[in-house]
């Protein structure tokens, strides 16, 4: 029977009635509004908080194309140039590639030659069009991965399946030019990030070619190209590690005495997990990450606050991504501890030398925590600071810079002969 009488000493308050002093009854009429307002609140940030837990563990399988395809124009003296809308991505120097038809077609976008604020357009030149009749496009999606292969750059390549998990993920391999092309030495696995594919790796063959790095670019659960996972959601790098743990097992199996794990974005976060989870983590000698997520409660909590998601909706979208009560409405198989993944707080934890680079102006995974990390664990984890560069395109704006560091992080850390690096359009 439940007790409704009032706890000890405390007054139960006198019911409100029709003879009630003016005030009384506006103040309980304005109580009453208040708790269906606040009920209407709670709500709407109740269904906030699972529409952002969703589309964080989600994968999406349409891109979407937002950036308007202006113009095309082709002179004797300045080639081909595409006239695009200014934005924080399409006004920054450096090498680019421009998706349309839903991904079918692909240019690679280079030097801006006219950029007019007042306008609202850049004019930029095209470098090379791989696939599809750019100027009939009329929109498409700006991206950080510049070739389609690395055949496309330059780079010797094998196209190869990593048995995993549900069936065959398919990789690049990208022999080294040295007597490490039969299979010994060090391998390089790269992992790309979340909503990309291989492609994105490509930007750092260069420098693990000129190291005499053999290179494996991989492919991963739910990204589009390896076997989905069975609840077809993102672990965030708790799962995804066990492909990268096959492609370990690839590169050993094929010689490889051990590996660099490169990663970029989420990639990096799942080189971490693989590191640390793998029974074949001893094989890991050092690892590279490229704008990496090294506190996912950090990342989410920018996220919701960019995209303007009330507080307690995102706390709630975090709270139903890590708790088992939350897997209905996510569809994870199970939850994903994100604390564990917090390697700010296990900075000590990080026992890989570890080469992070990262840009001041990265717009979707800030630099703190990879700052904070370093600054932790200064023994092992070394941060290479860049500016202008957006999220992982610190290779797009500063491809000499970004190789040339890598390089010489390499050279350092693994004690090898350094390579003449060539930076390949």
């Amino acid at each position: 029977m439940v007790n409704t009488a009032p706890a000890a000493g405390l007054q139960a308050p006198d019911p409100v009635s029709p003879t009630s002093a003016p005030w009384m009854r506006w103040t309980a009429l304005g109580a009453g509004v208040g708790v269906a307002a606040s009920t209407a609140l709670l709500a709407a940030a109740s269904g906030l908080g699972v529409y952002f837990a969703r589309q964080v563990v989600t994968p999406r399988r349409v891109r979407d194309e937002n950036l308007d395809i202006l113009a095309v124009t082709t002179s004797a003296a300045h080639g081909r140039q595409v006239i695009l809308p200014a934005n924080e991505e399409t006004t920054v120097d450096g090498t680019y590639s421009l998706y349309f038809d839903g991904g079918a077609g692909h240019a690679r976008i280079g030097a801006i030659r006219s950029y007019v604020p007042r306008e609202g357009t850049v004019q930029r030149d095209v470098e090379e069009v791989y696939s599809g009749d750019l100027a009939k496009a009329v929109r498409g999606w700006w991206s950080g991965s510049i070739h389609p292969s690395p055949a496309a750059a330059g780079y010797p390549q094998q196209d190869v399946l990593i048995p995993v998990e549900g069936g065959e993920a398919p990789a690049w391999l990208v022999p080294a030019d040295d007597a490490d092309a039969s299979g010994t030495g060090t391998w390089a696995v790269m992992v790309h990030g979340r909503g990309a594919v291989r492609a994105e790796c490509i930007r750092g063959v260069g420098a693990a070619h000129a190291a005499g790095l053999t290179s494996l670019l991989i492919s991963y659960r739910n990204d589009g190209e390896a076997p989905d996972a069975a609840d077809g959601r993102y672990g965030l790098g708790l799962t995804e590690w066990q492909d990268v743990e096959a492609a370990i097992r690839y590169a050993l199996e094929h010689g490889a005495r051990d590996v660099v794990l490169f990663g970029w974005s989420m990639g990096g976060a799942i080189c971490l997990q693989a590191a640390d989870r793998s029974a074949l983590g001893r094989y890991v000698r050092a690892m590279v990450l490229d704008g990496p997520v090294v506190n996912w409660v950090d990342v989410l909590a920018y996220q919701a606050r960019l995209n303007k998601v009330p507080v307690q909706a995102g706390r709630l979208g975090q709270w139903l991504i890590s708790n088992q009560a939350g897997r209905t409405l996510t569809g994870l198989a199970a939850p994903l501890d994100l604390k564990s993944m917090d390697w700010t707080a296990r900075a000590d934890e990080v026992r890989t030398p570890t080469l992070i680079l990262h840009s001041e102006d990265d717009d979707f995974v800030p630099v703190g925590p990879s700052a904070e990390l370093a600054r932790k664990n200064q023994e092992v984890v070394t941060l290479e600071r860049f500016t202008r560069a957006r999220h992982t395109k610190e290779y797009n704006v500063d491809p000499q810079r970004w190789e040339r560091t890598v390089l010489a992080w390499l050279e350092q850390t693994l004690g090898r002969t350094r390579h003449p690096a060539e930076h390949r359009a």
